[in-house]
């Protein structure tokens, strides 16, 4: 062999080991998880669990499901549901202003001896969604009777969101209870119609939040749903509670998408039909998905799974920016992953003819897009008709553009993360990018510190059952949530 080959050989297997050196010594020392001191010890909290369930089991019994259509809405249910409120936390009631905000929204407003402050802001929804007409025999208990069985609270709204509102309840409520004098003040507002993502002057969110505007106040913070705690254990690989703390959210929009054609007896049909030239755009769209990208938000979380596995697998963690490509390439075939990395593309609805012996003049499909933080539904745009061509029309029909990106220095987000983690030495704390929508992406305009957080343990097949059948949430993860609320807002309005 060449002298000076093997020269070049040696000198690359001498950086190889150099660098798996590093990688050893760095996964040992300062990649690992740091413990985050909660600055002060806490005593254990006041929960009435057996009051939690109770209230939660007949919150899920009033079926307050909203509609686009607010003429067809039963808002008889959502007047039960403020009666319930208000029997069932009465301090709340006594003590906190309590208006009406648009149809039917409430905002509770907790005032403090320093109106001065920027006060925080706690949000939940109402509303649920409704059971799919020809599923309600699926159910092994009924969606809305709010059945305690087999370690669960079953029904519609058990996991969206009823157990995040009426855990919010109750840690407001037992703080009262306690004497608990806040230093900033707090409002609590609860939204009617999150579910159907409104977005007009009758969304329950945008109306509070221009109440804040045109009051002057803006916020210190804000949170609400968006995340969960999730058990991750691999065995020998890392054991601990995943806890994502939503960031920001996606933006959606819906694109109708049209081709037309002559039309006429389907007994004489040409080449390709309406239909079928509309499929091979619709095909050309899949085919050509919009770039996948490690994003900051996505390193951050792999980069905290990875400091808390074992000595090991920290070593190959440890070198995330070296193997960013690969995890990229591995990650964009994943779905579940893939929908973290890029703006996706979903066809959900297409129409042609009226009848099966009929040419379609006209055949249109709609496709969903979720769009990723840094993208517009300007490009999204671009991008649709890039891909189909001129012979096709393209409309937007409804649409919002991505969140901003709150900070992970905050001192909110770092009350999120020092409160989870004076609970659970398990805890790993880790912003994340929320997929779907919220009511916290309307309190932009008054709010820098947007956070989504749901303080409740489960398992991924719980989640899946989220505005499907046999929607539940484990009991025993009722105190975890009550407890969260009442540090949280200890922790934030103590100063």
């Amino acid at each position: 062999m060449n002298k000076k080959i093997k020269f070049a050989l040696k000198g690359v297997s001498a950086l190889a080991a150099a660098g798996i050196g590093v990688s050893m010594v760095r996964a040992a020392t300062t990649y690992k998880a740091k413990p985050v001191s909660s600055g002060e010890a806490f005593e254990k909290e006041n929960v009435d669990v057996e009051r939690f369930i109770e209230h939660l089991s007949k919150a899920i019994q009033i079926p307050t499901i909203a509609n686009r259509n607010e003429s067809i809405v039963d808002w008889s249910k959502f007047d039960e549901f403020h009666a319930f409120l208000k029997e069932s936390y009465p301090l709340m009631h006594e003590k906190l202003d309590v208006q009406m905000i648009s149809t039917r929204s409430l905002m509770y407003h907790w005032k403090s001896a320093h109106p001065e402050k920027d006060p925080i802001c706690l949000l939940a929804h109402q509303d649920v969604v409704p059971v799919t007409a020809g599923t309600e025999d699926d159910w092994k208990y009924p969606a809305f009777s709010g059945t305690v069985a087999e370690g669960f609270i079953w029904g519609r709204g058990a996991i969206d969101m009823k157990n995040h509102l009426i855990g919010l309840m109750e840690a407001v409520e037992t703080l009262l209870e306690e004497g608990y004098v806040p230093e900033r003040d707090i409002y609590v507002c609860l939204g009617h119609n999150e579910e159907v993502m409104a977005e007009d002057e009758d969304c329950g969110a945008v109306c509070m939040m221009k109440y804040f505007k045109e009051k002057g106040i803006r916020l210190d913070s804000v949170i609400d749903e968006g995340g969960a705690i999730l058990d991750v254990k691999v065995d020998k690989v890392i054991d601990g509670h995943l806890a994502g703390v939503g960031i920001a959210e996606k933006g959606h929009v819906d694109f109708e998408i049209s081709v037309n054609a002559k039309g006429g007896h389907s007994s004489q049909p040409p080449k390709h039909s309406a239909l079928g030239k509309l499929s091979k755009i619709l095909c050309d769209l899949e085919k050509n998905q919009f770039k996948a990208e490690l994003t900051p938000q996505l390193n951050s979380l792999f980069n905290e799974i990875g400091k808390n596995t074992t000595y090991p697998v920290r070593c190959i963690a440890s070198n995330l920016p070296i193997l960013k490509p690969l995890i990229t390439k591995v990650c964009e075939n994943i779905p579940p992953v893939a929908s973290m990395m890029r703006t996706t593309t979903a066809v959900t609805m297409a129409q042609g003819s009226p009848a099966p012996n009929v040419l379609p003049q006209k055949a249109s499909a709609v496709v969903n897009f979720r769009i990723m933080p840094g993208q517009t539904i300007n490009d999204v745009e671009a991008h649709i008709k890039k891909i189909a061509g001129k012979d096709a029309e393209v409309k937007m029909l409804a649409g919002k553009n991505p969140s901003k990106i709150s900070p992970t220095d905050s001192r909110a987000f770092k009350v999120i993360e020092q409160t989870c983690k004076s609970m659970d030495p398990k805890a790993i704390v880790a912003p994340y990018l929320v997929m779907g929508g919220t009511d916290s992406r309307q309190y932009e305009e008054v709010c820098d510190n947007i956070y989504r957080y749901s303080p409740f343990l489960m398992d991924v097949g719980l989640l899946l059952t989220t505005h499907g059948t046999n929607e539940r949430i484990p009991v025993s993860s009722l105190e975890d949530g009550v407890v969260f609320f009442k540090r949280y807002i200890r922790l934030l309005t103590k100063d």
